[in-house]
């Protein structure tokens, strides 16, 4: 596996597993945070794989999706899931501070849709 894509994966795979800890200490705006930066950093791995380039500075999901081909069937959670970065880092980014926008429910469902995407990564990777 190309080096790129190989430290690109494992912290997107680190990610994943400290937003599933921060959602059992109820930190919920941290758990969307990483639940939006371990699927951009699985996303930028799998373009160096499949590009064997640099994606550049992008944190589009949607632009990232398409250039490595993630089924369709995933494009409305990752628009709702771009976003997220800035939603979840910036007090002043929505109405509310980032840790009274989410709950338990809608932080479930972000790390929910971020496991399966996840499985589907890591099928493309080691492929």
């Amino acid at each position: 596996m190309r080096r790129e894509t190989e430290i690109w994966w494992k912290q997107s795979e680190e990610d994943l597993i400290s937003a599933e800890k921060n959602f059992e200490i109820e930190r919920y705006y941290v758990t969307v945070f990483l639940c939006q930066q371990c699927i951009e950093k699985g996303l930028k791995a799998l373009f160096f794989k499949i590009k064997n380039t640099n994606p550049g500075q992008t944190h589009s999901l949607l632009f990232l999706a398409k250039e490595t081909k993630v089924p369709e069937k995933f494009n409305k959670f990752l628009r709702r899931l771009t976003p997220q970065f800035i939603n979840t880092r910036y007090p002043d980014a929505a109405y509310d501070s980032p840790s009274e926008i989410y709950d338990k429910e809608l932080t479930d469902e972000y790390l929910k849709e971020t496991k399966e995407l996840m499985i589907w990564l890591k099928l493309q990777i080691n492929k």
